[in-house]
């Protein structure tokens, strides 16, 4: 009751300052996990009885890596269809020529937001997104299945590993055989790069290309790192997680049957609703340090909003975005799905500390987690991405070792790189 008021006072005064202007049908495209799609629609739905405008919503498929490979296709064709696109983290420095210059439209709220996620949307002095969610991993596992067995949170991957391996072995024994040990994002797309990233950077092993642009990604410790993920497919993993995104090991998980899982917050929420197997039998913490290692590493994620040159309501979609990211906008997406506000005031919201207690406790998570290379890389970044992913899951399918792969791939960011990024 006290969000909606909330937000009933908000669309108010929004509707004040949105004229007598004629309305405009705007289309906002997203992909999704989850729930996003009927949580976005239920805030475009305010938006439109604030502002008299109409969205529709473009829907697109989960991966990120198809996701991208459409909006530059779009993007590139100067397709004015489309409005507003909710933007990855890391696709600012490839994107920013082709999406409006949102620094003086939003310096009345700009300010309200964490300063590092609207510096990553800063590319050459122009906001180029207007953050809308954060986003940092955790380690999801179960509480009444470590409790049963006398274990502690895993805190190395080690420990996860053969935490995994004796809860599953010990489950199958019961008769319970459709239980694996861990879940995670195995399958060749955007997703294994942040997994993958995890495992290096919490082995010691960098970040693939450093922040100076220098390639790292060949040392010992990447390959120690790998290696490691490549010994948990077929044992602790099924075989199939070789094709598993964020839904799949979800799936997995929210039936019952992983003891660990690697996945974002907005798991949390799902996890915890009326019809989860797993409801109130589970907790999260930061993911594991690898052998190697001295601390955990979380791949840095997040969405944003961009409004693009080509669209024929500009205006108006510069305010839509600026209404989705508003502080009782970002409150309900928290509340509703666990999303990691980038409103800094939100971590200390009694109605989300109350409902959903990861967000607050995932602040710090968040502030020191990985970029993906993509600022040194700039608009090369996908193809590392690819090259590095590619060389990853080859290594998981047994496609040769984590060193020869890793070598191979040096080579070819070698080449990619030229003489500069």
């Amino acid at each position: 009751m006290k969000l909606r008021n909330a937000l009933l006072a908000f669309t108010a005064g929004f509707a004040l300052t949105a004229g007598q202007a004629a309305a405009a049908d705007l289309a906002i495209v997203s992909g999704a996990v989850g729930d996003d799609l009927q949580t976005l629609r239920y805030q475009l739905d305010e938006f439109e009885k604030a502002s008299g405008n109409k969205v529709s919503i473009v829907s697109m498929p989960p991966s990120t890596s198809d996701q991208f490979g459409q909006y530059k296709l779009w993007l590139a064709a100067e397709n004015p269809d489309i409005d507003v696109y909710r933007t990855d983290v890391i696709w600012a420095p490839q994107l920013a020529n082709q999406f409006v210059d949102l620094t003086e439209a939003t310096k009345d709220v700009i300010g309200d937001h964490f300063p590092a996620i609207v510096e990553s949307q800063t590319v050459n002095g122009k906001l180029v997104a207007m953050p809308y969610f954060t986003d940092a991993p955790a380690l999801y596992y179960r509480t009444d299945l470590l409790e049963k067995y006398g274990k502690d949170v895993p805190t190395t991957w080690a420990e996860l590993t053969a935490t995994a391996q004796e809860i599953m072995d010990a489950e199958h024994g019961a008769g319970n055989t459709g239980l694996y040990g861990f879940v995670f994002q195995g399958s060749a797309y955007e997703g294994l790069t942040c997994d993958a990233l995890e495992w290096v950077m919490s082995n010691g092993g960098g970040q693939i290309v450093e922040p100076d642009g220098s390639i790292s990604i060949n040392n010992p410790k990447a390959a120690e790192a790998i290696e490691m993920a490549k010994g948990w497919v077929g044992t602790i993993a099924p075989e199939g997680v070789l094709a598993y995104k964020e839904e799949d090991s979800r799936g997995v998980w929210q039936t019952g049957n992983a003891v660990f899982m690697r996945n974002w917050p907005y798991a949390y929420s799902l996890g915890n609703s009326a019809d989860s197997a797993v409801k109130d039998k589970f907790d999260v913490s930061t993911l594991p340090v690898g052998p190697s290692g001295s601390r955990p590493a979380s791949t840095l994620g997040g969405w944003n909003l961009a409004v693009s040159k080509y669209s024929a309501h500009p205006d108006e979609a510069i305010e839509l975005v600026k209404f989705l990211a508003s502080k009782d906008m970002q409150k309900y997406l928290a509340l509703q799905s666990s999303r990691l506000p980038t409103i800094q005031s939100l971590y200390e919201d009694p109605d989300i500390m109350e409902k959903q207690p990861i967000i607050p406790r995932w602040k710090e998570v968040f502030l020191n987690a990985v970029p993906r290379p993509s600022a040194p890389t700039q608009k090369k970044y996908n193809e590392v991405s690819t090259e590095f992913w590619t060389a990853v899951h080859a290594t998981l399918s047994g496609d040769g070792s984590a060193a020869d792969n890793l070598k191979k791939l040096e080579a070819k960011l070698k080449r990619l790189k030229g003489s500069a990024w």
